[in-house]
Order: C-alpha cells, then structure tokens, then sequence
C-alpha cells in the first residue's frame, strides 16, 4: 500500500492515491474484474483533474460572476430563440471562427449568455477571457502611452474566446476606436469572440466617435458572425412589473440596423 501510494504520487494521481483504499476496498467487496476496477480509478482520476482545470480556467477568464446557462430565465425573454443559444452552447461556433454578438438595453441578460456560453467553452477545453468593453479600451491606452502595446495586444489575442462586454455604455474617444480596432484585426479568421451592447449596429459610429472605423470594425465583426437580439425587459425590473409599479417594455426594432 505504501509502495502503491508513493507510485500514484509521482504520476501525479493525487485522487487515486487518496481514494485507494476505499477503490480497493470497494473492488474486492463486489469482486470487480481488472479492467474493471482500472477503468474506475481512471476515470476518478480523469474527473478530478477536469473539474481541477475547470476550476483554474474559470478564475484566470476574469468573469464579473458565474451563472451557468441552465439558471438563464429564458420565459422571462422570450425574444430570445432558445434552440439557437443552446446549439451555441455546444460551442461549434469556436471551432468555426464564428463571433456572437448580444444586443438589447440594459438588464436584459446580455452579460449572463456571455458568462454562460464562456463557461460552456471551458468546460469543452477552451482558454477564455472576460473584459468590459471601458476596461480594455482604458488597458490598451496606457500599453500604448507606455509603449507596450503589442505585449497587451497579446494577452487578447492569445485566448481562444475573448468576451468583450457593455460596448456602447461609455463613449470611446478616437485613439481608443483604433486600438480596439488593432484588437479586432488581430483576431480577424483566427479567434471568435462574444460581445455585447446596448446599441444597435447602426449607432456603432457614434460610439467609436468615427464612423469609417466603427465600419470598418463591424465588417471584421460580422463577416462571420451570430446575432442574438434581446427584445425585452430588465430582470433589474422583474418583481416591479409583477407589482404594476412599471409598464412592460415594447420593443418591436429589428437585430442590428444598417451600418
């Protein structure tokens, strides 16, 4: 047992090696094969270390919070084609290239699909990062005051999926449009992203301050790329409108808007 035990720690199978005496003891109560009992300690093992990585995936994306999509209330959105964000949710749009783009005012639940399909990814392998829109405009500025602007540049290009979310909540002068726009170039056909606004495609040149680079930044964005527009109301508001205190939001705009 000591040799067994010294063994499983040099390979690293810290679960197996602090589950074995209760792996063997369950093995010879039901007199397991071989296989058997090999398969159980292997796929322990397999768990501990994927649920390990999750884990450690989850807090290097910088997530505001951690929702997973089945909390999603998606009676309370019913805009909202369920079919298509759990299809999404199997992240074959990673592996296509393919960027997601939430639209809707405030409150609708923009933010919770971009956490949620974020964690999806990671659970199927992938490296994620999570900023706000004013965060990484403000992270690239100083990279570009202080001359390190490619090392940042980098660190967003280097995960698989970037979430880039609330453009459009803070406006961006013309030195920030362009450096997101460096970003958005760099991951151009190489890294999908998911991003969310409050702001239709159409007002996107007044949020950059310059409508030929906020042009220039949807065509990367939506030459291949997945719209989900959330027509709604907050979930901020929810138990007032239960309560009649408000009156519902009605919202008959179609996704995106001319450019």
């Amino acid at each position: 047992m000591e040799r067994l035990g010294e063994n499983l720690k040099k390979l690293r199978l810290f679960k197996s090696c602090e589950r074995l005496e209760a792996l063997l003891q369950h093995a010879a109560a039901h007199e397991l094969p071989y296989a058997e009992f090999l398969d159980q300690v292997l796929d322990e093992e397999v768990a501990a270390k994927t649920s390990k990585n999750i884990t450690m995936r989850t807090a290097m994306a910088r997530f505001p919070f951690v929702k997973p999509l089945e909390s999603f209330d998606f009676g309370y959105q019913p805009s909202i084609d369920r079919k298509q964000v759990n299809t999404l949710a199997s992240c074959h749009f990673i592996e296509h290239g393919d960027n997601v783009i939430v639209l809707g005012p405030p409150g609708v639940g923009k933010t919770h699909l971009a956490v949620s399909l974020g964690l999806k990814a990671i659970e199927s392998g992938y490296r994620v990062l999570f900023t706000s829109a004013a965060n990484l405009i403000a992270t690239l500025t100083r990279a570009h005051t202080e001359g390190r602007l490619d090392e940042k540049l980098k660190v967003y290009t280097t995960p698989r999926l970037l979430i880039i979310d609330e453009i459009g909540y803070l406006p961006i002068d013309r030195l920030g449009a362009n450096l997101f726009f460096q970003l958005i170039s760099r991951r151009y056909e190489r890294g999908p992203m998911i991003l969310t606004s409050n702001q239709s495609f159409s007002a996107w040149g007044d949020v950059f301050g310059d409508r030929i680079i906020a042009t220039a930044i949807l065509d990367r964005l939506l030459h291949h790329a997945v719209t989900l527009n959330i027509r709604g109301n907050s979930y901020r508001l929810k138990e007032k409108l239960k309560a009649g205190l408000v009156r519902a939001h009605e919202d008959d705009s179609q996704p995106g808007g001319e450019i």
